[in-house]
């Protein structure tokens, strides 16, 4: 087989073919043009023609590398190199020959150059179908029917043909143009629309069905899902184009079809420009970095290029994860790396004024809804008084962006971790006002993925054999992916107004019982569902915004601003555990007290713009 010869080899075979090249067509041409019928001057300055073209054309080749290894053999890439070699070949034969002799015949000089592209192009070709041919006949890979004949299942295809040991024999193509009914792909040819996709599986005997739509819909995929899961084929997907590396179709990130494909699968567009703008070269620092949401953030922000990204955090755990996970060394021995704890005012006033960042972004809190329902003075410590904290040592460090990151449960407040959310949006409304600085809430729901995620919880159930616990069969929530989450949050920076509260749109709540059936479904395992009761200031259904409130659209589509009323800090009962736990209870009958006034930090917000 060609295609395990050493490569050296190879090379020696495509420098002796396209040597070969310049005889043939010169022999072609003479025998066509001239019936052979040259006199011995004549045949000498053809040889001689020949022989100056080959040395030229190995010396070319050599120099330029194609011949050793530069161009994959057959590619375009390699076509347009060779085709640029033979014209820097062919002229100067061309002009110096005729001028040379009146012996040498001048159609040589002028068609041979043509004819001897064709000759190489008709060995690469034939080294290209030998390959191919000796991959198609390996035996192996699963007969997969590949759903979409866009850019994605071409790369898709080209893959797989070209991969060693393929996991996937490609057996067909499904897609819903109109137009691509008789398209072929790879030598594959399109047998229909998603509609025939069980007809066309039962035809090819397909096991798997690969979606190589890369911005599908959640929709679509679970109209795939449902056939393929009555069909008994497994369904592999195309990751987002954000979550592939260089945004890259590759073999490995084909993936098995999970639940989390279909509450986290929007497009979503960011202004990466304005957002880089606000970024590069400048000192950011994170708070909670170690956490999913910081973690996810301070990869992204460092992608956008800041003069110094700070990373802090009470976990050197997690810090020395995300250091991991930026840098590729965990020694977790540099200066933008910090344990520290937001509770201790002091450690963190000496950390803003070493680095003294421009723009902070502060995820750090706690967040689990019935730890802090038991423990409420430690929301309180964290969520308020540590938020306080950041947001001092933020503005006497003279950081002039300020982004807090809040959540939905801070809109009607009914739970401890609502109403200590809520009242650092407040706060830091409070702080934009008074010192007319851009400092702002962003707030959405559930993310994907993180440490506590629901999803997380129901697989290890289903792991352990245990029935899945659910708080309540209507209960519902929203669901967003942590990029996609972090993405906002960027976008958001740069479109707030100062002392808004930002809301992502988090698209259509999701009922928990239909995320654990289709779990359930996934694991091929006899596990009930079982239901628990909502739990001490849980809802049944979360809001993005409160009674009061009414969102008006920003810049982008997937974000609404609001305003909230601001808290002043000299009004905290910093001493009083039991005066604080009040002052959180009484959440809901303040925001109603101060909304049923003129909002003073709108036109504040307005004037600062």
């Amino acid at each position: 087989m060609i295609g395990r010869l050493p490569v050296i080899v190879r090379r020696m075979i495509q420098v002796i073919w396209d040597a070969l090249s310049w005889l043939l067509a010169v022999m072609l041409l003479v025998g066509v043009r001239y019936d052979f019928s040259l006199t011995p001057d004549q045949w000498s300055w053809a040889l001689a023609y020949s022989l100056c073209a080959i040395v030229l054309q190995v010396t070319f080749g050599l120099l330029s590398q194609v011949y050793l290894g530069r161009n994959r053999t057959g590619s375009f890439t390699e076509a347009t190199w060779v085709g640029a070699m033979l014209i820097l070949v062919a002229t100067p034969l061309a002009i110096v020959f005729p001028l040379v002799s009146s012996d040498f015949p001048r159609g040589i000089g002028v068609v041979a150059p043509m004819l001897t592209l064709c000759f190489m192009a008709l060995g690469r070709w034939a080294f290209r179908m030998i390959i191919a041919a000796g991959r198609k006949s390996t035996v192996g890979g699963a007969p997969a029917l590949v759903y979409g004949a866009g850019d994605a299942g071409h790369e898709v295809a080209r893959l797989i043909a070209t991969a060693e040991e393929p996991p996937y024999r490609i057996v067909g193509f499904l897609d819903d143009a109109p137009g691509k009914g008789f398209l072929r792909v790879g030598g594959h040819r399109v047998r229909g629309t998603g509609e025939d996709l069980l007809a066309v599986a039962a035809e090819t005997e397909a096991e798997v069905v690969i979606l190589a739509i890369s911005n599908a819909s959640a929709k679509l995929i679970q109209s795939v899902s449902d056939r393929c899961r009555k069909a008994g084929l497994k369904l592999v997907v195309l990751p987002p184009v954000r979550e592939m590396i260089g945004g890259r179709v590759t073999l490995a990130s084909l993936r098995e079809f999970n639940v989390a494909d279909l509450l986290g699968r929007r497009p979503i567009k960011t202004d990466l420009s304005r957002i880089a703008d606000s970024v590069q070269g400048r000192v950011v620092l994170i708070t909670g970095a170690g956490g999913s949401i910081g973690a996810e953030l301070a990869r992204q922000v460092y992608k956008l290029g800041p003069s110094k990204l700070v990373l802090l955090d009470r976990d050197e755990s997690a810090l020395h994860g995300v250091q991991l996970s930026l840098y590729g060394s965990g020694l977790l021995d540099t200066d933008d790396m910090v344990l520290c704890d937001i509770r201790d005012q002091d450690a963190l006033r000496a950390v803003f004024q070493e680095h003294r960042p421009e723009l902070v972004f502060h995820a750090a809190a706690l967040k689990h809804l019935p730890m802090l329902e038991r423990f409420p003075v430690e929301g309180w410590k964290t969520n308020v008084l540590g938020t306080l904290n950041v947001l001092k040592c933020a503005h006497e460090a003279g950081g002039r962006q300020f982004v807090n990151i809040s959540t939905d449960k801070a809109a009607d407040a009914t739970s401890v971790l609502g109403q200590t959310k809520r009242l650092a949006e407040r706060l830091t409304a409070w702080f934009a006002q008074t010192h007319g600085t851009t400092y702002l809430s962003v707030r959405f729901g559930n993310v994907l993925g993180s440490r506590g995620s629901v999803l997380y919880a129901f697989r290890a159930q289903i792991e352990r054999g245990d029935a899945v616990t659910v708080t309540h069969p209507d209960v519902t929530r929203y669901f967003m992916t942590i990029p996609e989450a972090c993405e906002l949050v960027l976008q958001a920076s740069v479109i707030g107004r100062p002392g808004d509260v930002l809301v992502l749109d988090m698209g259509e709540p999701v009922k928990i019982v239909d995320v654990a059936q289709r779990l359930i479904e996934e694991s091929g395992k006899d596990v009930k569902i079982r239901y628990t009761g909502l739990r001490h200031g849980e809802k049944l259904h979360e809001v993005l915004f409160s009674t009061l409130e009414k969102g008006r659209p920003s810049d982008h589509p997937l974000i609404s601003q609001v305003a909230v009323p601001v808290f002043e800090p000299v009004d905290l009962p910093f001493r009083n555990e039991d005066a604080a736990l009040r002052l959180l209870a009484d959440q809901s009958r303040t925001d109603a007290a101060e909304a049923a006034a003129p909002a003073p930090q709108s036109s504040v917000s307005e004037a600062v713009v």
